[in-house]
């Protein structure tokens, strides 16, 4: 097994410990009592532990080949390069009340982006990211990476 690699995997926020040591990037499958896993091992390990942090670093091989190609949260547009600043932190609404998830950066650009947007910090979250976010999003032109804005 090679070494431990601390990711975010999305959309895989959760972590599945089997007994023995294997960390696998999970989500739950839509009922919130069975989860899946980023490797789609199958069966799924009936043993494992389900946590409800991604703070634990992923170890198992096929979940981290299947999110190595995740490099930008939710939030992010698809023609902004820059990378994400951490993990998922804050929901972006819409006024049409249509969302995305994201990391500080792009939930402050595309905060930026939006007419009649709202942020709301997720349970997980640290105090103040939500107010961060906004406070970010005031400072920046809207879709700032279109002319090489700052990252």
């Amino acid at each position: 097994m090679g070494a431990e690699v601390s990711i975010t995997a999305l959309p895989h926020p959760r972590r599945a410990v089997e007994p023995f040591g294997i960390v696998h990037a999970a989500r739950y499958a839509g009922d919130r009592q069975h989860f899946t896993t980023a490797c789609a091992v199958y069966p799924a390990p009936v043993d494992a532990v389900l946590e409800h942090t991604a703070d634990r670093p992923v170890n198992c091989p096929g979940c981290l080949a299947a999110v190595e190609t995740v490099t930008h949260c939710p939030a992010a547009h698809a023609e902004d390069p820059s990378p994400c600043s951490g993990p998922v932190m804050v929901t972006v609404l819409d006024k049409h009340n249509h969302g995305a998830a994201g990391c500080e950066q792009h939930a402050s650009r595309l905060l930026a982006s939006l007419e009649g947007g709202r942020v709301y910090g997720l349970p997980t979250a640290p105090e103040g990211a939500a107010i961060r976010v906004f406070n970010t999003a005031g400072t920046m032109r809207p879709f700032e990476w279109l002319d090489g804005g700052a990252s």
